[in-house]
């Protein structure tokens, strides 16, 4: 009788044994038929976590793909990847696009999806300061990241908004995206603005406090799209539509859950995030209304950000919205 059931037993571990070697090929080979896409992100933050929760959930491998992020600092750096093919898509402000356009590359680069309405960076002080101000910034050095970059332009447009001379601000451009929390730690500026998790760690390390939201102060804008050559999205409608797909079910995602729920989804995509961080991170951008409810990118919005960059003297005119947005989600 003993026989028989040890039998039994190494017979049943046999079988699920191959029963879960069996899955893991079907999975193997399911991977396989995915097409990989390649997307240069301008930084790595909290603040696009509908794009994160649309990969650690499984919608892009719904609609055939498999997506690779690669970090590269710089709108202006995203578009230069994307123009030598060194990525399929980038994602970076539509600022860069315009830039492309009127620098007269034939094969320039259209926005077909976005995902952010505003800014999400905020302003960080060395010093503590109750009831702060815009006013408080006259006559202090703020790092601003990139001369003429989405962050830069949205600053500048908070100070417009709220009648401050720019030339009363000394903004500190030199100083590239990627080093601004560093620079600061390291002494440079009285404040500086940071996308999350950097704001969030900077003041939790004792570096300095958040004082305010730029994106609240300043207007809305297609901050954040997806963008593609118009060459490849002529050629691959299908991927460039499963992309958009997968980005709008990430945004439905945060748009029907909490923070504490989000943070979960997301947070193997921040190793160095502690999880109350995370969740007072996205609990913020829930706050601020900072993610577009679909991926369509308005004609209004876009003007919006061609009036900042007009007003900045960064372009002589408008450049048309149908030439640099192609949306392949409809409202």
């Amino acid at each position: 009788m003993k026989k028989r059931v040890v039998a039994f037993i190494i017979i049943l571990v046999l079988l699920v044994g191959c029963f879960i070697g069996f899955m893991q090929y079907n999975k193997s080979k399911d991977k396989n038929k995915l097409t990989k896409i390649r997307v240069a992100e301008v930084t790595h933050s909290l603040f696009y976590a509908p794009l994160y929760a649309a990969i650690e959930n499984g919608y892009f491998e719904e609609n055939g793909l498999e997506v690779e992020l690669i970090l590269t600092p710089g709108a202006d750096k995203v578009s230069a990847a994307v123009l030598s093919g060194d990525v399929e898509i980038g994602f970076c402000g539509p600022e860069s696009s315009i830039y492309v356009y009127n620098g007269g590359e034939k094969d320039y680069i259209k926005s077909f999806a976005g995902l952010t309405k505003r800014d999400g960076q905020f302003i960080v002080s060395r010093e503590k300061i109750d009831d702060f101000t815009l006013e408080d910034l006259k006559g202090k050095e703020v790092l601003a990241g990139r001369a003429a970059g989405m962050p830069e332009l949205n600053f500048e447009t908070a100070l417009n908004n709220s009648n401050i001379n720019i030339e009363d601000v000394d903004i500190n451009t030199s100083v590239e995206f990627a080093a601004l929390s560093g620079s600061f730690i390291g002494g440079v500026g009285d404040f500086v603005n940071l996308f999350e998790p950097n704001a969030t760690k900077l003041e939790s390390e004792g570096y300095g406090y958040i004082v305010a939201s730029v994106g609240l102060l300043s207007d809305e804008v297609p901050y954040t799209a997806f963008n593609a050559q118009k060459s490849y999205i002529q050629d691959n409608k299908d991927i460039i539509e499963g992309f958009t797909n997968a980005i709008n079910k990430g945004l439905e995602y945060v748009a029907e859950n909490d923070a504490e729920t989000i943070a979960k989804a997301v947070i193997d995509q921040f190793p160095d995030t502690s999880m109350q961080d995370a969740i007072t991170i996205v609990q913020r951008y829930k706050e601020y209304d900072s993610w577009l409810s679909s991926p369509f990118i308005s004609e209004e919005s876009f003007i919006n950000l061609e009036n900042i960059m007009l007003k900045a003297d960064l372009i002589e005119d408008y450049v048309p919205y149908a030439d640099l947005v192609e949306n392949f989600y409809e409202e």
